[in-house]
């Protein structure tokens, strides 16, 4: 599903990974309790998140202060050194501020 986002400005932060073999079922479910703790967080507007040998999710936030706090959630370190010691081969973060977007919907 594509993320209803507000009028921008906004911040997106893209998350591309490459990931192991290691725990696929727990990754699932991390993912999932992330997606859902994010969610509740002051700025989160919404998540777009494709999976093949990549792995992109694009998450979008009101502002730096969001993400930032975001980042520094106890549950998300938590994910954050799992998704280090298991479930990835590498991995990238960007933080973008959103100048502009348009949208094509039949």
């Amino acid at each position: 599903m594509i993320a209803n986002t507000p009028k921008a400005p906004y911040y997106a932060v893209i998350f591309t990974s490459i990931r192991t073999n290691k725990g696929e079922e727990d990754y699932i479910k991390m993912a999932n309790l992330m997606l859902e703790l994010a969610k509740q967080q002051e700025g989160f507007l919404g998540e777009e998140s494709a999976r093949n040998t990549i792995g992109i999710t694009v998450s979008y936030w009101k502002n730096l202060e969001s993400i930032k706090a975001w980042k520094q959630h106890t549950d998300h370190k938590i994910a954050q050194q799992k998704g280090k010691q298991d479930w990835y081969k590498h991995y990238k973060t960007r933080i973008c501020k959103v100048e502009r977007d348009y949208e094509f919907e039949l």
